[in-house]
């Protein structure tokens, strides 16, 4: 093969002088190793020719000229020899990033290998599908913290506790990217250092004002099961999945209760079942060959989600703010307000942690301050005191009245 220094009018006025479609290469005599390769076709393309640790004479392809400069080649070309003076093979190395995973390929392994151990499996492959799935075609390693933090920053500025969730996952699904070898232990975790966002917890619920609005919007939803889903969620205040989840085995008539097998704290969780809820699960129909309460489109699977019905329904009741889990919080403070106790109603709504039922606390100091009015104005009456015209302001803007 001729040698002489390449430069651009050598490389613009090369042409093949091979035979048979054999190998045609001008090497060039400044840059050890680097080669151009003409094409009977006309193509020509930057080469580079070395000897790997073991001492095989190796030919990798740098670029098309065109695509690389002479200046651009002979900057890769010394960028190569690099490696190979550090043990490394140019060739493995494009191999192994071309064959590196991608993203998609974690998400699938995420879905078949840890899904399916988590109560919460089904809500992670749903914000893959929604949030990440824009990912699927890039190599793991190239997604960076910076690509994270745009993500997130997207998400939270609409759905703060969504972001955080799935900032979760993402680190999740590295931690075990690394776990199973799709990335080495030294490749940082992208979502390790990400910012959360403040979650302020929920205090939103149903008033007795809006139920009545929110029970005719139910009523008209043309669902037969998305209505007795949004019924049983007020009736037994079960969690989202765990209701949706429940398949007739499940149901003990004779003692009327559901038992759930798993629930979010990891234990099984039996649910009093009232005359109504008895009611509302004794008139829904049974779909022959699948098990489940709620039967879902695919065959032999719940239903995967209510959404769509309820934001109907509070549409049509004008309480567009109340979310679906408020419906669980709905019977907690319904509960307080009756009298019963923070330690009956956490054991009715299966916290697993008594400061998750501490939120209800505040709607049981309002059922003692009314109890205690309720007493004072009866115990003024026994004294003789009813009440008069005269009002006194008290706390939250109540009055009640005394006769001096």
């Amino acid at each position: 093969m001729p040698k002489q220094k390449l430069t651009k009018d050598v490389i613009d006025t090369a042409i093949y002088h091979g035979k048979d479609n054999s190998r045609y290469v001008l090497w060039d005599t400044k840059t050890t190793g680097l080669g151009l390769r003409v094409y009977p076709s006309g193509r020509k393309a930057f080469i580079l020719s070395y000897r790997d640790s073991g001492g095989a004479d190796r030919m990798a392809t740098i670029g098309d000229y065109g695509n690389y400069t002479l200046d651009k080649a002979t900057t890769r070309a010394k960028v190569m020899l690099r490696e190979v003076d550090g043990g490394e093979d140019p060739l493995e190395l494009r191999k192994a990033k071309r064959d590196a995973p991608t993203f998609g390929a974690l998400a699938e392994a995420y879905g078949t290998r840890h899904a399916p151990t988590k109560k919460t499996g089904a809500e992670d492959m749903r914000r893959i599908a929604k949030h990440l799935s824009a990912w699927n075609g890039r190599k793991l390693a190239s997604i960076s913290d910076a690509d994270v933090n745009a993500l997130i920053a997207k998400i939270g500025s609409t759905a703060p506790y969504e972001a955080n969730r799935t900032l979760a996952l993402i680190s999740k699904m590295f931690a075990l990217a690394h776990k199973w070898k799709l990335l080495p232990t030294t490749a940082a975790n992208p979502a390790q250092g990400a910012d959360r966002f403040k979650e302020k917890s929920r205090k939103r619920w149903v008033t007795p004002a809006e139920l009545p609005k929110l029970a005719q919007a139910i009523d008209a939803e043309p669902s037969q099961h998305a209505r007795a889903a949004l019924w049983l969620y007020l009736l037994t205040g079960c969690r989202k999945r765990e209701l949706l989840n429940a398949q007739w085995c499940d149901i003990d008539l004779n003692r009327a209760v559901l038992c759930l097998p798993e629930t979010k704290n990891g234990s099984a969780h039996e649910v009093p079942l009232s005359v109504p809820a008895l009611a509302i699960l004794e008139a829904l129909p049974k779909l022959s060959g699948n098990p489940f309460v709620f039967p879902g489109l695919v065959k032999g699977m719940p239903l995967e989600s209510i959404r769509g019905p309820w934001e109907r329904v509070r549409e049509a009741a004008g309480c567009t703010d109340i979310r679906l889990h408020d419906l669980r919080r709905t019977v907690g403070s319904w509960m307080v307000q009756s009298g019963n106790s923070l330690a009956l109603i956490g054991k009715v709504l299966n916290h697993s942690n008594t400061s998750t039922t501490a939120i209800y606390a505040r709607f049981a100091q309002d059922t003692e301050r009314t109890a205690l009015e309720a007493h004072a104005i009866k115990l003024l009456g026994a004294a003789g005191k009813l009440p008069t015209a005269e009002v006194v302001p008290i706390a939250k803007g109540r009055k009640v009245s005394v006769q001096a």
